[in-house]
C-alpha cells in the first residue's frame, strides 16, 4: 500500500517544464489515446478510411496556401468548414450508425485490441479460391444459372452481410453452384467472400445510377456495379439470360469473359501474381536441373 501511494503521490506532483500534472489529467490523457485509437481503427474497416486520406490532402494543400499567403482560398476555406462537417455527418451516417452499435453490444476492449490474432489467417486468398470460383462460374454459364459473387478487400461489406443469411463455408465450386441453383431458399440475392470462407448468402447491394451502362443490363449487374462503386470489392456476376460472365471493379464492367480471362482479372485485382510466380520458378529450376542431369549422363 505504501508503494502505490508513493506512485499515486508522485503522479499528482508530476510536472513538466514548470506545468504540474495531477492523476486526472494522466487518466484524460490514456481516454483520449483510446478515443483516437479506436475511431481509427473503426475507420480503417469503413469507407471513412478513404475519405480521411482525401481530408489529408485537403488539408495539405490548406498548410500549403497558408504559407504562401493565398488569402483567397483561405477565406473560401473558413466559410465552407461548417457546411463540410453537417456534409460529413451525414454521408458517415450509415457508418456511425453501425459504431455506436457495435459499441453497445461488444466490450470496448476486445473491440480495440485483436486478442484473437488468428483469425487473421483466414482473410488470406488463395489460389485455389480463384480456381472454385472460375469453375463454378463457367459451369453455372453454360446452364444460364443467374449468379453474384462479391469479393471483399480492405473495405468491410459488414453492413450488406447483414443484410443475408448467415453461411461460413469454405468456398468451393459445388457449394457456390448449390446455393444459386433456382428455386432453392438462397438462389436471391449476392454471395459475400471473405478470404477463402462464404459469409453470407441473399444479400442485397445498392444498385448503380450510372446512365452509361447498358440498358440490356438487368438488376444483377446493376447491383455488382454499385457495390464496386461504393467499396474496393471485386464483383463476379453471371447473366441468367445469356449465361455470360462479367466482371465489375471500381465501377467498371468487363463482359463477355471466359474462363482464362476471368482467372487472370481475379489474379490481377486480387495480387495474386507474385504467388503465381513462385512455384513457376521453382518448376524451371527443376526442369533445368533434369536437363544438366541428362547431359552430364
Amino acid at each position: 500500500m505504501e508503494r502505490f501511494d508513493r506512485i499515486v503521490e508522485y503522479l499528482r506532483n508530476f510536472s513538466i517544464y514548470g506545468t504540474t500534472m495531477d492523476l486526472g489529467d494522466v487518466l484524460e490523457i490514456l481516454i483520449i489515446a483510446l478515443l483516437v485509437y479506436y475511431v481509427l481503427v473503426w475507420m480503417k474497416a469503413t469507407r471513412a478510411w478513404t475519405l480521411l486520406k482525401g481530408l489529408i490532402v485537403i488539408c495539405g494543400f490548406l498548410l500549403l496556401a497558408s504559407l504562401f499567403r493565398m488569402n483567397t482560398i483561405l477565406w473560401m476555406a473558413q466559410n465552407v468548414l461548417g457546411f463540410a462537417i453537417t456534409a460529413l455527418v451525414v454521408i458517415l451516417q450509415p457508418e456511425l450508425r453501425r459504431a455506436l452499435e457495435e459499441l453497445g453490444k461488444k466490450n470496448i476492449l476486445t473491440s480495440v485490441i485483436p486478442f484473437d490474432s488468428g483469425k487473421k489467417e483466414d482473410k488470406a486468398f488463395s489460389e485455389k479460391t480463384i480456381n472454385e470460383i472460375v469453375k463454378a462460374c463457367v459451369e453455372m454459364g453454360k446452364v444460364r444459372t443467374g449468379a453474384l459473387i462479391v469479393i471483399e478487400q480492405k473495405v468491410s461489406l459488414k453492413d450488406y452481410e447483414r443484410t443475408g443469411i448467415d453461411v461460413d463455408g469454405l468456398v468451393t465450386n459445388q457449394l457456390l453452384i448449390n446455393i444459386f441453383e433456382h428455386n432453392t431458399p438462397l438462389h436471391d440475392g449476392a454471395v459475400i467472400i471473405r478470404g477463402n470462407r462464404i459469409v453470407s448468402a441473399t444479400c442485397y447491394l445498392p444498385l448503380s445510377d450510372n446512365l452509361a451502362l447498358s440498358k440490356e443490363l438487368g438488376t444483377r449487374h446493376r447491383a455488382g456495379v454499385g457495390i464496386s462503386e461504393v467499396t474496393d470489392s471485386l464483383t463476379v456476376i453471371v447473366s441468367e439470360e445469356t449465361g455470360k460472365i462479367s466482371v465489375a471493379y471500381e465501377g467498371d464492367l468487363r463482359r463477355s469473359l471466359d474462363a482464362e480471362a476471368l482467372r487472370a482479372c481475379l489474379q490481377q485485382v486480387l495480387n495474386l501474381d507474385n504467388e503465381e510466380s513462385k512455384p513457376k520458378r521453382k518448376r524451371k529450376g527443376r526442369s533445368r536441373s533434369k536437363n544438366a542431369e541428362k547431359i552430364a549422363e
